[in-house]
């Protein structure tokens, strides 16, 4: 007679990370994923932690290399993650690169104050000592100082990554990565209003996703207009995530005189000016 066999399957906490987490021991954050709610107690993964984990991982692995260039480059790059949520970023950054480089620091800001004390307690939990956490909105917030070397907000939401921008150009940021998420300013403004290309938004779906599409067009014009180098592309495949735009910018010049004029045309266009401009135009 075989013997009974138990069925149900053992918990594997570093085998769920296998082929995923991006360091030579996966079992060495597992406290910290477990903390953040991305792995369940078990050491499983769901599918929504699955989901929101690789969207993390893979903007982790886009800024690896301009982390190590700030890295040489500076004794001490600082990175502020703005609207950082449970800081789910700024927490993965720090164990998988500027924790294994012993320098660099990560400034989480957040305007909830419950979030920003969980995270501070994690940080010190993790001996992540060179962490900060701020409880502040984007557009208020300063930094001891005044200079930041990164500057990151995943899925900011409508305006708030505006603020950013005007956050990143106010500490003389090197490097930008935002991930805008529902952009709903531009279609408000857009709202019944006439103009030679009042077509693309005479129809309200079409205008809520020409005024997305069109407020990271104006974003990187302002970017580039300030000396920026921009590169958008995807965050992740569109499974993972709708909010899918990734801006990177680096800066290379004090300022791009023909950005600024394709950006006046533009908004000329549109017959509209969104509060951005207003921010650091």
């Amino acid at each position: 007679m075989p013997k009974p066999t138990n069925s149900e399957p053992k918990p594997r906490s570093a085998d769920s990370l296998e082929g995923l987490w991006p360091a030579a021991r996966p079992q060495a954050s597992v406290p910290l994923l477990k903390a953040l709610h991305i792995l369940t107690r078990e050491g499983a993964l769901n599918a929504d932690s699955r989901r929101k984990l690789k969207q993390i991982l893979h903007l982790t692995q886009v800024l690896r290399p301009l982390l190590e260039a700030l890295l040489a480059e500076s004794g001490e790059p600082v990175i502020a993650d703005l609207g950082a949520g449970k800081s789910y970023l700024g927490f993965i950054l720090y164990d998988l690169i500027l924790g294994p480089a012993g320098r660099g620091r990560v400034i989480g800001v957040e305007t909830r104050a419950g979030l920003v004390e969980k995270s501070r307690a994690l940080a010190l939990e993790s001996g992540f000592e060179r962490m900060e956490f701020v409880a502040a909105p984007i557009a208020e917030a300063a930094l001891a100082g005044g200079r930041v070397d990164m500057v990151t907000a995943l899925h900011a939401c409508d305006t708030a990554t505006d603020d950013a921008i005007g956050f990143a150009l106010r500490h003389g940021a090197k490097t930008i990565a935002l991930v805008p998420c529902c952009q709903a300013e531009m279609a408000q403004l857009l709202k019944g209003r006439d103009g030679p290309l009042r077509e693309l938004w005479r129809h309200p779906i079409q205008r809520r996703e020409f005024g997305a599409h069109v407020t990271n067009v104006l974003r990187c014009l302002v970017l580039e207009a300030h000396g920026y180098k921009v590169r958008v592309t995807e965050l992740t495949g569109l499974e993972h995530s709708m909010k899918n735009e990734l801006i990177l910018a680096e800066r290379h010049q004090r300022g791009n005189a023909q950005a600024r004029a394709g950006l006046d045309q533009l908004v000329d266009q549109l017959g509209v000016r969104p509060r951005l401009l207003d921010l650091v135009m």
